[in-house]
């Protein structure tokens, strides 16, 4: 029996294991055929890296050569398009390529002498990019030219819009170049691209806003020059001179591809001719019309001057004939304006200081508001004053000169309106207790002298008469006719002034008038304030003694004079004497605000009146009782 060691393999068992050593082959073989296309099946890593680098290489080669292509292409349509751009001059772009509706709304966002007025406009802009790069679409146009301006104006499409950057502008008349009008400063401001724009309607255009500074010349007489010039002519026709414009593409903050394209034009030189529309209301301009007058422009509605916390409140409304469009929005902050008066000595005085509420454009004609008080007067202003308020209640326009700290050098000199009819100051005359004595070769006369000062509508101020000048012709009976409203006045105004000279006798002389009574100097008064008519203004009751200012007999009047004293002295009820002359009353107003108190007396002199008063039996002729 064979033992186990002894026993045979038929090849049946598995093959023992055999301990790897360190010659062992990290790949075991294997039969002959499967070894061989196992090689043939699994490449080299090295060989497939490069293989992986070379495609890669290729592909990247392939991709730049199209890259570059491209670029170059777009470089080449690029400076084409550039080129044919900015060899158009911009004056040209201007007329022909830049569209601009409006201005449809003009704010005032602050307004200084410094640094003048402070716009914001807004409108609708647009640029007709297709004209300025040669891409509008045209019949005749081949396929490759129609290809070559698609690509164009898809160009224009992706910049989409630029930027404009202008230098300060400065605005001259094309026939006065050197006369500098205004100095404009624009911000930097986009305007919208469009490729091909209809030919029809403005639908196409952008509202934009920007922001201008315009700061007037100081040389107002080539303004004022260049506005009559403008009206007799009706046109306007100016020259602006941008020393440097630049622009660059896209937006304001763009800066990206876009900005990289950009342009620069030196010394431009643009014309602005528009022709002068017809304001209603006023002369049509051209044909050499004259300019009207401030005005004809502007009518003062109502006004109110008032006493308050020791100083004179001003308000007014006034309205002005509106020359813009009727599509335009206007908004105005309070502007600041400066009432002077012409003083006898040609200079002026500054009385009052107002500002214009903030108003908006309305058609046909613009409404405002004016709120301001009277200005610390200096010691001279009692003078232009007493003339101004003299003109003023004698019914003639009185001369007003007015300023802007915005354009400190330009004077408008106007009128302020005189109340119609001529305001009647002096009412309700009379003279009490007269008696007519002689005194040596002469005769006197002594009495009281009644009458209410009352000012005109609007005119609501403390007035405290003190002294008063009366120059009166004596009448046999009533004075005949209708009164003295429109006789011509004068005034003066200098503090502790002399009498105001005597008025010339009418020649030839009233018919029953038989003597003048004239004072040597002022007569005190006293004053209250008293209810006025309705519609007038601060009243007040004034009270003045004559006593023995002499009676003039009228030349070749003595017999009138004699009847009128026989009357007098024989009459059952005295004798009637009308009173008719001009009078001169000295007046403080409460709240002018005059460096001493004896400078805010004004003068008010040449102011009509008549009356009458009976001067009886008793008393009325040398005393007698």
């Amino acid at each position: 029996m064979d033992t186990p060691s002894h026993r045979l393999d038929k090849g049946k068992a598995r093959a023992q294991d055999i301990e790897p050593t360190e010659h062992t082959p990290l790949l075991a073989s294997t039969s002959g055929s499967l070894s061989s296309s196992r090689d043939a099946s699994i490449e080299n890593p090295r060989t497939a890296r490069r293989r992986l680098y070379s495609r890669l290489l290729y592909v990247f080669l392939i991709s730049l050569s199209i890259c570059v292509l491209v670029f170059a292409l777009v470089a080449i349509i690029a400076y084409s398009y550039g080129s044919h751009a900015s060899q158009i001059p911009p004056e040209e772009i201007l007329q022909r390529a830049l569209v601009m509706q409006g201005p449809d709304r003009v704010e005032v966002l602050s307004a200084s002498p410094e640094e003048g007025v402070l716009l914001l406009v807004s409108g609708r802009v647009g640029l007709d990019a297709g004209i300025v790069v040669g891409v509008k679409r045209a019949e005749d146009d081949g396929v490759f030219y129609s290809m070559w301006k698609s690509l164009g104006r898809w160009g224009i499409r992706r910049l989409d819009r630029v930027t404009t950057t202008l230098s300060s502008i400065q605005v001259s008349p094309r026939a006065h170049p050197d006369d500098v009008l205004a100095t404009i400063t624009p911000m930097p401001f986009e305007i919208p691209l469009t490729a091909d724009p209809p030919t029809k309607g403005f639908g196409w255009l952008t509202p934009v806003e920007v922001p201008v500074r315009i700061k007037p010349t100081n040389d107002v007489p080539a303004l004022l020059r260049f506005v009559r010039e403008s009206w007799k002519i009706g046109f306007v026709s100016v020259q602006a001179s941008v020393p440097q414009a630049v622009v660059h593409g896209g937006g304001l903050r763009d800066s990206g591809w876009r900005s990289l394209f950009a342009v620069s034009h030196t010394n431009v030189r643009p014309v602005i001719n528009m022709k002068i529309p017809p304001v209603p209301g006023l002369p049509t301009p051209g044909n050499n019309s004259e300019l009207p007058n401030f005005s004809d422009i502007v009518t003062l509605e109502s006004f109110d001057i008032t006493s308050e916390d020791d100083t004179i409140r001003i308000s007014a409304n006034a309205t002005a004939i509106n020359p813009v469009p009727l599509d335009l929005e206007f908004i105005s902050p309070p502007l600041p304006f400066i009432i002077a008066l012409p003083s006898p000595d040609s200079s002026s005085v500054p009385v009052a200081s107002v500002h214009s509420h903030p108003f908006a454009l309305t058609h046909p004609n613009i409404s405002f508001t004016v709120d301001g008080t009277v200005v610390p007067l200096a010691n001279n202003a009692s003078g232009a004053l007493s003339v101004f308020v003299s003109e003023y209640i004698s019914g003639r326009d009185a001369d007003i000169q007015i300023t802007t700290p915005l354009l400190p050098n330009l004077i408008v000199n106007t009128t302020f309106p005189a109340p119609r009819p001529k305001p009647e100051i002096l009412q309700n005359v009379s003279i009490t207790d007269m008696h007519i004595k002689p005194v040596g070769t002469m005769m006197v006369a002594s009495g009281t002298v009644h009458a209410l000062v009352v000012l005109p509508r609007g005119i609501n101020v403390g007035v405290n008469a003190s002294r008063v000048f009366p120059d009166v012709l004596v009448f046999d009976g009533a004075v005949p006719g209708p009164g003295t409203n429109d006789s011509d006045t004068d005034s003066t105004g200098d503090k502790h002034s002399d009498p105001p000279p005597a008025q010339p006798l009418p020649d030839p002389l009233p018919a029953h008038a038989f003597a003048h009574i004239l004072p040597e100097d002022w007569l005190p008064a006293e004053c209250v304030s008293v209810e006025g008519p309705e519609g007038s203004g601060s009243t007040v009751a004034v009270t003045a003694h004559i006593v023995d200012v002499p009676l003039e007999v009228l030349p070749g009047r003595e017999r009138e004079f004699s009847n009128f004293v026989s009357k007098v002295i024989f009459g059952t009820q005295g004798a009637l004497a009308g009173v008719q002359g001009v009078a001169a009353v000295a007046a403080r107003v409460n709240g002018l605000p005059f460096a001493n108190g004896r400078d805010g007396e004004m003068e008010l002199t040449g102011l009509p009146f008549q009356g009458s008063v009976r001067i009886g039996k008793k008393g009325g002729l040398g005393g007698l009782d």
